[in-house]
């Protein structure tokens, strides 16, 4: 099969593309960028006309920038030790190499080819020197890209932590910004007025999520502005989840005691912001049973989007909140410094020690959320 100029070019870039998405360095420093992106997106948040919406994008910046990288700085460590050990393995025969090469650069060239038996010995030797050096230089070569690629490694490695660090901070620092702007921005459209008499008496009376979910969509508000929202139905299957976490637990998947909820349950890192997927009415907000703090969203009339298990909320009920905006912040204990850059325990749950519960509801009903929310890479 004959190949064009413009398919090999294809197949080149494809390959090299690849090869970058897999290279340490390259991830690394892509995430260094995304970070210094959501740096500078937070100074222009400070000045936005909309300082909650540009915070909270920020923000979600921010989280993922602080994902990739970690996971870039991980693998950075992995193929740094992976080195070493290599080099630990091979540290008898990198000796021997290195001092058949000195010899050799002391070595004068004459000198290399006598032999003691005559010509014809000088004459072997130069042949068989003729094949070893070669090989010889090569492996030099090889090895002296592995110790650059190591010395490459260990700067990215202080670079990277430094870059890291200095997000983290400034991550908190944006939150605490989020919070002030939501205390401070103009009122949101209102649907309705809160009844705190009907909203005490069911808080009093219910006594699980399902009861308080299934009274809170029988209590009848008197609307006080029509606003109309997107339709709901046209949403299943691409809503983005609201929180970035990892999927623990199914729709009526049983835990470790046996007991099943009709919901998902997402592990999620501490102070990660949650967000609306979809244009909705604040139904109710504050602490609820066991599931710390709640937030009840109505999408559109018959539907509510349960979240269950803030550490904060942001709003008041009967607001009416645009897509992607912010519900509230999960708890927990900011990892410092340190515990951040313990790379090799990505993986073993620790930076995800938060859950937040999540629950789709069509009247009395619980359905599948799974369904609605679009497929997640993380």
């Amino acid at each position: 099969m004959k190949l064009t100029g413009g398919i090999i070019l294809a197949i080149w870039l494809a390959v090299t593309t690849a090869a970058a998405e897999t290279d340490p360095a390259h991830l690394a420093k892509r995430a260094a960028a995304h970070l210094n992106t959501a740096s500078l997106a937070l100074r222009d948040a400070q000045q936005a006309s909309d300082r909650v919406a540009a915070l909270t994008q920020t923000i979600k910046a921010y989280e993922s920038g602080l994902v990739a990288m970690r996971q870039g700085m991980r693998r950075v460590a992995i193929r740094e030790r992976s080195l070493q050990l290599e080099f630990e393995a091979k540290s008898d025969e990198v000796s021997r190499l290195l001092g058949v090469l000195q010899s050799m650069q002391a070595t004068s060239a004459p000198l290399l080819l006598l032999h003691p038996s005559g010509p014809i010995g000088t004459a072997r030797s130069g042949m068989i020197l003729s094949e070893v050096t070669p090989a010889l230089q090569a492996r030099a070569a090889a090895l002296r890209v592995q110790l650059e690629e190591v010395a490459l490694l260990q700067s990215l490695q202080q670079s990277s932590a430094d870059v890291l660090r200095g997000g983290l901070k400034e991550v908190q620092d944006a939150r605490t910004q989020l919070s002030q702007a939501v205390s401070e921005r103009i009122e949101l459209p209102m649907r309705f007025i809160e009844d705190p008499v009907k909203t005490a008496i069911l808080l009093e009376s219910s006594e699980t999520l399902e009861g308080f979910a299934s009274g809170l969509a029988e209590i009848s508000e008197a609307p006080e502005h029509q606003i109309d929202l997107p339709d709901f139905e046209n949403a299943k299957g691409i809503l983005p989840m609201p929180v970035n976490g990892t999927l623990l637990r199914s729709f009526n998947e049983a835990d470790a005691a046996g007991v099943r909820r009709p919901g998902l349950l997402l592990a999620t890192r501490p102070h990660a912001i949650v967000v609306t997927p979809w244009p909705a009415t604040i139904r109710y907000r504050g602490p609820l049973l066991d599931y710390g703090n709640v937030m009840i969203l109505e999408p559109s009339s018959g539907y509510l989007l349960v979240l269950a298990g803030l550490n904060r909320v942001y709003g008041e009920i009967g607001e009416v909140l645009s897509v992607g905006a912010p519900v509230g912040l999960m708890g927990g204990d900011a990892p410092d410094n340190g515990e951040f850059l313990s790379l090799l325990n990505e993986g073993s749950g620790v930076t995800r020690s938060e859950t937040l519960y999540i629950e789709l509801r069509n009247g009395k009903n619980p359905v599948d959320p799974a369904t609605w929310f679009a497929p997640q890479s993380n």
